[in-house]
């Protein structure tokens, strides 16, 4: 906390990172994968994990499907157009080497998830146990934290300038980082300091690259009127960035928790999402969260709204469902939890139908964010429930 005459403000920062950042590499590879078994085979059971460390790519997991798909010609597929594609760059798509070791899934991790259904309705269970949040703020038109939905659209615009305007000298690797200072009443006032980390060639020097990524990266981005005489703005602080990617640092996948969801804001349940179908309730359930949440506060039943969702392994529905809107709301929590019950269905295999989770679409949600990108066609991104909210709100 600090001072501003007589009223008390906080900060909060959120980061991002650019699609050839290791860990999202390892992320798009592992949503990838997923897309392409889903494309064959909705019903496909996947859970890929995926690692890169120098030329090295190591795919590993279990897949239970009726579909085949060459796993590693897809992992090449997904580097080449993230742009690892220069050969002696330490890292690229087709002299890397790419290990495999996808097995089935567990039948005992199958048999909690596999139920029963009355009829032709599916009944399943979730895939693992688990607490699940979802997080909305009208601090922005896509309802998510401001800090970090401009930490995401500076991480996607410096790719987009990376790839549309050749600018040969950018690298896919690259991070940012956005600190919002707030007012006590939790109201944004100004930007305190903006980060731009962007991979770069030994030719070009700081000077021209910190212009031009000002320029065309930064400017474009973020409102001016966000912009103060104390605002910091960071462009490769240490000056050098030249090595990056895998070839300078191990990706994994589900290490940018954060990065996908909510910046610092919103809580994180733990689980992470990519390379995962939607029987594994880490994802689906944390989309089922966001969806509600937007939702209430598309409403204005509150300012800011967080869901939880906790699942037993095995359970069809949730062990519990809470809502939480900081004093924000309209009416009493207790109210939205009674309505959000009778509106929305939190058994697993209602989620996958209400949201359309059965489709190939997640390898696009592997970068800059699960949430708060309305021009991806995400159902959970939705506010198509918030006239019956209010409805039956008053």
């Amino acid at each position: 906390m600090a001072e501003i005459g007589n009223e008390r403000c906080f900060y909060v920062s959120s980061e991002s990172v650019t699609e050839g950042h290791p860990d999202k590499v390892c992320d798009q590879i592992a949503d990838g994968i997923l897309d392409a078994y889903l494309e064959k085979d909705p019903k496909a059971r996947v859970a890929i994990e995926v690692m890169a460390s120098r030329n090295t790519v190591m795919l590993a997991g279990e897949v239970t499907s009726a579909a085949a798909v060459d796993a590693a010609a897809k992992a090449r597929e997904v580097i080449r157009k993230i742009g690892y594609v220069k050969k002696g760059t330490g890292f690229d798509a087709d002299s890397c080497m790419i290990l495999t070791n996808i097995h089935k899934q567990s039948p005992d991790i199958s048999m909690g998830v596999t139920k029963s259904g009355q009829g032709e309705k599916e009944v399943l269970g979730g895939g693992d146990q688990g607490i699940m949040y979802g997080y909305a703020t009208d601090e922005t038109d896509c309802l998510m934290p401001l800090s970090c939905y401009l930490a995401n659209r500076l991480s996607e615009q410096l790719a987009h300038v990376r790839k549309s305007q050749k600018a040969d000298f950018l690298y896919p690797d690259g991070k940012t980082q956005v600190t919002m200072k707030y007012n006590e009443a939790g109201v944004p006032l100004s930007i305190h300091s903006i980060v731009v980390s962007a991979q770069h060639s030994e030719e070009i020097s700081h000077e021209i690259l910190e212009a031009f990524i000002r320029c065309t990266v930064i400017d474009p981005v973020v409102d001016p009127a966000w912009i103060t005489a104390d605002t910091r703005i960071h462009v490769n602080p240490t000056g050098r960035f030249v090595i990056g990617g895998p070839a300078g640092d191990t990706g994994v996948t589900g290490r940018k928790l954060m990065v996908d969801s909510y910046g610092t804001v919103g809580k994180q349940g733990g689980g992470a999402f990519s390379g995962k179908d939607p029987t594994k309730v880490d994802r689906s359930a944390a989309y089922m969260a966001r969806y509600v949440a937007k939702n209430v506060v598309a409403a204005g039943l509150a300012k800011r709204c967080e869901v939880s969702l906790a699942f037993v392994i095995g359970q069809t529905e949730p062990e519990a469902v809470t809502i939480n809107t900081f004093g924000t709301g309209t009416i009493p929590d207790s109210h939205i939890e009674e309505i959000a019950k009778n509106i929305f269905a939190f058994g697993v295999a209602d989620i996958i139908a209400e949201l359309d989770l059965r489709r190939p679409q997640y390898l696009k949600t592997a970068a800059y964010g699960h949430f708060g990108r309305t021009n991806q066609g995400f159902r959970w991104e939705d506010t198509d429930k918030a006239w019956i909210l209010r409805q039956l709100a008053y």
